[in-house]
């Protein structure tokens, strides 16, 4: 298993989110309370980015039809039909550098 720099903690504070592009697919990267979560950015719905969205805590909400997904595991947490869930990835911060095993 390998591992690709996605950025440093300094890009991604405490409550915030960045979509980045690692092992050619879109990933949204989410800092939570000082832990950092990763999981796909394209909605399982209709496609949006999910960088694009809001975050509430743990929870990823997209901006096109209001899906939400809790970050930390990718499972979708509401919305009015069932869509699949998030694939998540591993992070590693080594330093102040944030890796996805990939």
């Amino acid at each position: 298993m390998g591992k690709i720099i996605v950025g440093k903690t300094s890009d991604i504070l405490p409550g915030k989110m960045q979509k980045v592009t690692a092992d050619g697919k879109e990933i949204l990267v989410a800092n939570i309370n000082g832990n950092y979560y990763a999981t796909d950015d394209t909605c399982t719905h209709a496609g949006a980015s999910l960088s694009e969205g809001s975050l509430d805590g743990n929870v990823v909400t997209c901006g096109w039809h209001g899906a939400k997904f809790d970050c930390a595991t990718g499972k979708l947490s509401a919305f009015p039909a069932k869509i699949k869930d998030l694939r998540s990835y591993k992070v590693v911060v080594e330093s102040d550098n944030v890796f996805l095993e990939v």
